[in-house]
Parts: structure tokens; sequence; C-alpha cells
């Protein structure tokens, strides 16, 4: 007797809820903390079928299960502990874990449950997930935050790097410059200085011939340094954006001809200038003033950089895609190792020697013809000559 009223007090005073039901699933017995959890009074579940404090679907599912443990002693949730959702008096739902024993008692059996409310511990699991998914996402935007200054400080190393390699190729110019100065400015200044002083002398002496000699010398330094102050000033212009390309229908052949006639003038002994123009018609759509000046700085170079009783040959081919314009020497070639910087600014080959010029002139041309949109290319060998070529598509 001690022990049945210690039994029924531990049950009473249980903080989880515990009901006992026959097997037909009507409530026999629910302790305080079962009442409390589901919001009822005990005279209002005693005799009432379990299903009663469950929601739909599970409350039709308990009754088959009652049923399938009758037929065949299957035991589906006898002695198994699962998560369920239990239906309160107000009809609020909430979770719990719900474990079913069985026990045989005056020839009949009894089933009890053993209730413990997972509400608490269900709102934990969302307020973690929810910090969780909110740490996700702030770790999320500081990555991306972090992705976005490891870029910008790449960029901005690029940048200074970029800034550094700028730096160092206008120091490297500043050089070529200084040095292309001082030599081709001073050896025509010195010859004409001299020049003029010899003039002094033989015009005392009435020497004629010499005083024309020397006559010509300076006129011929005066070229030179027109020719460098062209040089620079066209370079000028390039860097300021002034030159801009304005493109017009004309005459290759007339046009190339005219130029030809010209360079003849001022060619060495016995140098020839040889035009030869091919393709299905002679008309092209280009800027000529800046097409000109590219093709004299070719042939010009041509004339300075082979000698006597040597051919240049000057080629123009036209069709519907384009023109393309080659200039051929027979003269000192250009070294494999200078190839690559052959159109960079005050650049000048190794073998140049004294031959005069400021390095300015392929640039140049490489970039009128880019005004242009064409391409200029070069093909050379050591003492065998060199061939430029001109690419224009329109």
């Amino acid at each position: 007797m001690e022990r049945g009223k210690l039994l029924n007090a531990i049950i009473e005073n249980a903080i989880d809820g515990i009901v006992t039901i026959d097997e037909r699933g009507v409530i026999e017995h629910i302790n305080p903390a079962a009442l409390v959890l589901f919001g009822y009074k005990k005279g209002e579940l005693v005799g009432q079928n379990i299903s009663v404090l469950m929601p739909r679907p599970f409350r039709d599912q308990h009754d088959s299960h009652l049923k399938k443990y009758k037929e065949t002693g299957q035991k589906n949730i006898i002695g198994i502990g699962r998560e369920v959702i239990g239906l309160r008096k107000d009809g609020i739902t909430f979770p719990f874990r719900l474990g079913v024993s069985e026990v045989s008692y005056s020839d009949r059996k009894i089933f009890t449950g053993f209730i413990h409310d997972l509400t608490r511990q269900k709102d934990d699991e969302i307020r973690i997930r929810s910090y969780t998914e909110e740490l996700e996402q702030k770790i999320k935007e500081r990555t991306i935050d972090l992705v976005k200054i490891v870029n910008e400080l790449q960029s901005a190393k690029e940048h200074v790097s970029a800034l550094f390699e700028k730096e160092k190729e206008l120091n490297q110019l500043k050089t070529r410059f200084v040095s292309m100065a001082s030599h081709e400015f001073r050896t025509p200044l010195s010859s004409m200085q001299l020049s003029a002083s010899l003039i002094d002398r033989y015009t005392s002496m009435q020497d004629l011939t010499s005083i024309e000699k020397h006559t010509a010398k300076i006129k011929n330094s005066i070229c030179n340094l027109t020719s460098i102050l062209n040089d620079f000033l066209s370079l000028e212009k390039l860097e300021a954006g002034k030159v801009q390309a304005s493109p017009t229908w004309f005459d290759m052949i007339s046009f190339a001809e005219e130029i030809a006639e010209e360079m003849q003038l001022i060619s060495k002994q016995n140098q020839l200038i040889v035009y030869e123009h091919k393709g299905t018609t002679a008309q092209v759509f280009l800027d000529q003033n800046l097409l000109k000046n590219c093709i004299l700085n070719l042939i010009s170079n041509a004339i300075k950089y082979s000698g006597e009783n040597t051919m240049i040959q000057f080629n123009s081919f036209v069709n519907e895609s384009g023109l393309i314009i080659a200039i051929k020497d027979n003269g000192i070639g250009i070294p494999e190792v200078d190839q690559k910087s052959l159109f960079e600014p005050f650049f000048r080959a190794h073998n140049t020697g004294d031959i005069t010029g400021t390095g300015l002139g392929l640039n140049i041309v490489k970039r009128y013809v880019g005004l242009m949109n064409g391409t200029v290319s070069c093909q050379s060998s050591l003492n065998k000559g060199t061939t430029f070529t001109l690419v224009f598509n329109y």
C-alpha cells in the first residue's frame, strides 16, 4: 500500500506529463504536468480518447496504430521514443517527445505515455538556426567586402606598377632624348660654324668653288635641323591629340609617282627609286597628308641607310578590301635584337653609326598609320636590306 502511494506521488509530481490509456485508447489517468501542458482539467480528459490531444492527421493514425497492434502484435510506437505534435485545448499545437510503454495489469493491457515538452528546445533551435544564418550572411558579406578590398589592393598595386613602368619608360625616353639631342643638334651646328669660318677665309681668297662647297654643307645642315624640328613638332601634335585622320578618295598612282620624283631629287649618287603599282583599281580612301608623311619617312630612311648605286623599290597594291604599300631597300639592315624596339620613340639601331637621325621617324609612322586604322610591319636582315609594309583595310 505504501508502495502504491509512493508511485502515485511520483507520478503526480513528475515534471513531465504522464498519461495512461487502455487498449481502446481511452484516458484512464493523466498527471498535473500533462494537464498544464495541454490546458485541460482532469475531468475534461479522463474517459476521452487520447486522440483528442492530437491534431490531424496524427489523430487518425493513432487509432490505426492501436488497431494494428491488437491484430498483429507489431509495436510501431511502443517502446520507441519519437517526436510528435500535441494539440492544446486552445487549438495551439506544440512539439513534444513521446515515449510509450506497455504494462499488463489485472488481465488487461495498459499503455503509459511519457510526454516531454520540446517547445523551448525547438525555439532554441530556431534561434540558433537564425543566429547561424545571420552569422553565415555576415561572413558572406564580410567575405565579399574582403574580396572587394583584395581586388582594390590588387588594382592599386597594378596601378602603381603601371605608374612605375611609365616613369621608368619616361626616364628612358629622357635619356634617349638627351643623348640624341646632344649629338644630332651639335653635329650640324658644328658643321655650320666650321663652314661659315672657312667661307670667310675663302672669300678673301676669292675661292668660289670652296665657298659653294661649304655653302652647300650649311644648307644640308639646316635641312637636317629642320627635319629634326619637324619630327619634334609632329610628336608634340600627336601627344596632344591634335592629329586626326581626314580620309578622301584619291588616285594612288599619281600620288605615289609624285612622291617618287620628289625623293629621287635627294637620293644618293646613282640611287634609283622604282615605283610599281598593281591591283584592280588605283583609287584609295585615306588621309593623303598622313600617308605622304609615312611614305616620305620610309623612303628617306631607305636612302639614308642604303649605299650609292642601289635600288629602292616602292610598290603599291590596291583591291576592293584596301591598300598595301611596301618599301624595300638593299641597305645595312636592322639587327634582330633591335627589331622589337624599332618603333619606340628616340630608339635607334646599334648599327646606325654616324648616320644622322632622331629615332622618332618610325614611331611617328606607326602612329600615323594607326590613326588611319592600318598596320606597319618590318622584315630585315643585317646587310641584306629592309622591307617596311603598310596595310590599310577599308
